[in-house]
């Protein structure tokens, strides 16, 4: 529900607080104070359009912001989440229109966009006037509230589940037959590819072993030299660095006889020496195994050259080569048996089609059955609503199929939610041919057929706070106090506020609030506030009696808001 709404900078209203109650809120005062601006703000914050007209004279930008308590609105909580917004019990909406028309969004503190705001609005808050109506106005949703009245949502479900299987089929289905239509072509250009791997028949790695090997053929004659001329400086040679080492030994071992300390030194070199030799007698086998062959390296260079050409195609490594190779052979094992699967798809789409439509079928008509039932149930409000000779139609009608292909059940179109559209249609006045409910001209008429639709689904409308402006428009009396008592009875099931000027339904109301205009320094100001009960008596008798409040009209007030309600 709607706990609090903060407005700063709109049109007339400077800084404005309301803190709303569960159940029935009223809003009263004179004409022109401002209480249309209260839904325009919601409006607003809801997703409305922003103009710059809204921006009050002098300031820089207009704000509004709303929390929302989210306690029976699973719903709003499940789409926030799925949005990425830290979703509690509490919901707060910002927006801030500048100057100049432009404006941001917050949910939660976090930027939205327009359509966010937009669809969310619709599931925490309807609203009614004269000038514009969200929700119930909305084909769109005609079709779940008539499905919650009839208390269908289960079969419902059951389409929802059998269409989704059905849709996984098929789109499975034409996945496959899309592959075999296009199998021979695909199958040759696999083959192809593989051939062409596998006539090298390559190994993992094989690019850097081939390129080390064609650098040694390249280069033999000049490795050749260099390690047989180290192995030769080493130990082999005329004045070896091994033999140097050994004649250091010698007389070191001389020394190391007088001064024992030296034998460590002795025996470092000794292993120094050991070890080079053992490095020169390995440049020599280096040396000797190399082969100046330039048949070999014409046989290397030829096979990298084949090499990198498949690289560069299906690479850039040959790890990855081998992983396409892979990839291609199970290819074209999946191709076989595809006719066979595409059979038993097909037979699997058919069955499916079939038990999607059974059950579609099945709930089109409890929905017609439905549709009579709760045209009649809005009948009997309006008519205690003062438009007894308003007629009421829940149309039914089975979706047309639309020029792309897709799935149908005895040519109509199926969906998600099965095969039909609904609308709620009315004639407000006999004779006249029932028009869609948010085409009506008149605002009175607009707003008791919504309060009617919204007296017969009270446990079934998914927003949580309806708001009526201009309810009242064109009656009095004893219909007033009937219209007043079907807001009562919604206020029971959903949080209600309603902008009145009849006593009548002001008086039912849980909590009342009175909008006036102030004037300081040259400018006019918009107020709210909440009434006590003895104000409440004072703002009773001034909507009965006018600007001269006498104590009959005192006595009247204080009697109308002492009926039990």
């Amino acid at each position: 529900m709607l706990v609090h709404l903060g407005i700063s900078n709109l049109v007339l209203i400077e800084q404005l607080s309301l803190d709303l109650d569960a159940g029935f809120n009223v809003l009263t005062g004179e004409t022109g104070a401002g209480k249309s601006m209260i839904v325009d703000a919601l409006s607003l914050v809801l997703g409305g359009r922003a103009r710059p007209d809204m921006v009050r004279a002098s300031a820089k930008e207009a704000e509004v912001e709303a929390l929302f308590e989210l306690d029976r609105l699973p719903r709003v909580r499940a789409t926030l989440q799925e949005a990425g917004v830290d979703a509690g019990n509490e919901l707060s909406i910002r927006r801030v229109v500048q100057s100049e028309g432009r404006s941001r969004s917050w949910i939660n503190g976090k930027l939205c966009t327009a359509a966010q705001l937009t669809a969310l609005g619709e599931e925490l808050c309807d609203i009614a006037s004269q000038h514009e109506s969200v929700g119930l106005t909305n084909p769109a949703s005609h079709l779940q509230y008539l499905d919650a009245f009839g208390t269908l949502e289960g079969m419902r479900i059951e389409v929802e589940q059998e269409f989704d299987a059905l849709v996984a089929c098929t789109r499975q289905l034409e996945t496959l037959v899309s592959a075999e239509r296009n199998r021979a072509e695909r199958e040759d250009f696999l083959r192809f590819q593989l051939r062409d791997v596998e006539e090298l028949g390559v190994r993992a790695g094989e690019e850097s072993e081939l390129e080390q090997e064609r650098g040694r053929l390249r280069h033999a004659e000049r490795l050749t030299q260099a390690t047989r001329g180290a192995s030769d400086r080493l130990y082999e040679g005329e004045g070896a660095i091994c033999d140097e080492l050994g004649r250091i030994v010698n007389e070191l071992d001389h020394a190391a006889s007088i001064d024992s300390s030296l034998q460590a030194v002795v025996r470092t070199i000794e292993q120094a020496r050991a070890e080079l030799s053992d490095v020169s007698r390995e440049l020599t086998r280096y040396a000797d195994a190399i082969d100046s062959n330039p048949a070999r390296l014409a046989e290397v260079e030829e096979r990298l050259f084949r090499l990198q050409r498949l690289l560069r195609k299906y690479g850039p490594t040959s790890a990855e080569l081998l992983q396409h190779q892979t990839q291609w052979r199970n290819e074209l094992e999946s191709f076989e048996g595809a006719a066979d699967r595409i059979a038993e798809l097909e037979s699997q789409r058919t069955q499916l089609l079939a038990r999607a439509g059974k059950k579609a079928r099945q709930l089109s008509k409890a929905r017609r059955e439905s549709a009579e039932r709760l045209a009649d149930a809005i009948g009997r409000e309006l008519s205690q609503l003062g438009m007894g000779r308003a007629r009421i139609v829940v149309d039914v009608a089975s979706l047309t199929p639309s020029g792309e292909e897709g799935l149908t059940v005895d040519g109509v179109k199926l969906t998600r939610s099965g095969l039909d559209r609904v609308e709620f249609l009315i004639a407000p006045n006999r004779g006249e041919e029932p028009r869609p409910l948010r085409r009506i001209a008149s605002g009175g008429e607009l707003s008791r057929s919504l309060l009617a639709l919204k007296r017969a689904l009270a446990d079934q409308g998914p927003a949580c706070t309806y708001v009526f402006d201009e309810v009242d428009a064109g009656v009095s009396g004893a219909i007033a106090e009937v219209i007043g008592r079907a807001i009562l009875d919604i206020g029971r099931h959903r949080q209600v506020v309603c902008i009145t000027h009849l006593p009548q339904i002001a008086a039912l109301a849980r909590s009342h609030f009175v909008v006036g205009k102030a004037e300081q320094k040259g400018r006019t100001f918009t107020t709210v506030r909440r009434l006590c009960e003895a104000e409440r008596v004072e703002e009773i008798a001034r909507m009965l009696g006018g600007v001269r409040v006498s104590e009959a009209t005192r006595r009247a007030a204080a009697e109308m808001l002492s009926t039990p309600s």
